[in-house]
C-alpha cells in the first residue's frame, strides 16, 4: 500500500509458524548461496588454469548472483519476521532498480554464456581469436550497462504509473508486465538459437564419445537456464486472467531465493575443473599455513 513517503509491504503468509520456517530455510539458503558464489569467484581468481572465457563469464555470473542476493534476501528475511513493514519510496526505488538491473544482467549473462559455448563448439579454431580476454571484458561490461539501462527504464515506468498511488498493489511487476514478458521471450529465443547451432554441430560429429564431451559442458548451463526462465515464464508469460496472485508471489519467492543457489551448486558438482581447482586451492592454502607455522621451512 502507498502512504505518504512510504510503501507498506504486506505478507502473503498468514501463519507465524510458517513464516518462521520459511525464514529459517531462506536464511540457510542465503548463507549457502553467498558462500558458494564467493568461493567460485575466489577459486577462479586464484587459479590461473581457470583464466579462460568460460570461467571469466562464470565468475561474472557468480558476482551478479552475489549482488542480487544481497539486494533482495536480507529485506525479505526482515519482512518475514513482521506481518507488514514499511520502506521509504527512495529506498524502494533503489531496491527495485538494483533488483531489476541485476536480474536483467543475469539473463543477458546466461545468453552470453550460451553464445560463447556456441562459438567454442561450432568454431573451435577461431574460438581464441573471437573470445579474447579484452573482448570478454567488454562484453561483460556491456551486459551490466545494458542491464542497468533496462532497470532504469523499468523503474521509471513503475514509479510514474498512477497505480503506485492506489491503496494496494498486489504485484509491482504487473505494472511493467509487457516489457518483462518481451525480455523473457527474447532472451529465451537467443539461448534457444545458440543451442540449435550447438546441436547441429554436434550431430556432425561421427562418434558418440566425441559428441558427449562438448554437450556435457553445456549441461550445467542448461540446468540453470531451464529453472531460471521456467520460473520467469510462470510469472510473466501466463495469461493474467488465469493468474493466481498468491501463487505468483510464492513462485517469485522461489525465483528470488532458490535460483541464485543453483549457480554454485550446479557448476561445482558438475564441473571437474572447478572441483580440481578447489582442491588445489585448499591444498595450497594448507601448505602455506604449514610453512608459516614452521617458520618458512618446507
Amino acid at each position: 500500500g502507498y502512504s505518504g513517503n512510504h510503501i507498506t509491504i504486506y505478507q502473503c503468509i498468514p501463519s507465524p509458524g510458517l513464516r518462521t520456517t520459511l525464514f529459517a530455510l531462506s536464511f540457510l539458503t542465503y548463507l549457502v548461496t553467498l558462500s558458494g558464489n564467493v568461493t567460485i569467484i575466489t577459486i577462479i581468481h586464484a587459479d590461473r588454469t581457470l583464466h579462460t572465457p568460460m570461467y571469466r563469464f562464470l565468475a561474472m555470473l557468480s558476482l551478479s548472483e552475489t549482488c542480487y542476493t544481497l539486494v533482495t534476501i536480507p529485506n525479505m528475511l526482515a519482512y518475514l519476521l513482521m506481518e507488514s513493514g514499511a520502506i521509504s519510496i527512495p529506498g524502494y526505488w533503489a531496491q527495485m532498480f538494483f533488483y531489476l538491473g541485476l536480474g536483467c544482467s543475469h539473463c543477458f549473462l546466461l545468453t552470453l554464456m550460451g553464445y560463447y559455448r556456441c562459438v567454442a563448439i561450432c568454431h573451435p579454431l577461431r574460438y581464441w581469436v573471437i573470445m579474447r580476454p579484452t573482448v570478454c571484458l567488454y562484453l561483460g561490461a556491456l551486459v551490466f550497462c545494458f542491464g542497468s539501462s533496462v532497470a532504469l527504464i523499468e523503474t521509471s515506468l513503475i514509479f510514474s504509473s498512477p497505480l503506485c498511488r492506489s491503496e494496494r498493489v498486489e504485484h509491482f511487476f504487473s505494472l511493467a508486465f509487457f516489457f518483462l514478458s518481451i525480455l523473457v521471450v527474447l532472451v529465451s529465443f537467443l539461448i534457444l538459437l545458440s543451442y540449435t547451432f550447438i546441436v547441429a554441430a554436434l550431430l556432425r560429429i561421427p562418434s558418440a564419445a566425441g559428441r558427449h564431451k562438448p554437450f556435457s559442458t553445456c549441461a550445467a548451463h542448461l540446468t540453470v537456464v531451464i529453472v531460471h526462465f521456467g520460473c520467469a515464464s510462470i510469472i510473466y508469460l501466463r495469461p493474467e486472467s488465469r493468474g493466481n496472485l498468491d501463487q505468483d508471489r510464492l513462485v517469485a519467492v522461489f525465483y528470488t531465493v532458490v535460483t541464485p543457489l543453483l549457480n554454485p551448486v550446479v557448476h561445482t558438482l558438475r564441473n571437474k575443473d572447478v572441483r580440481v581447482a578447489s582442491r588445489r586451492t585448499l591444498e595450497r592454502g594448507g601448505l602455506q599455513r604449514i610453512m608459516v607455522t614452521s617458520g618458512g621451512r618446507p
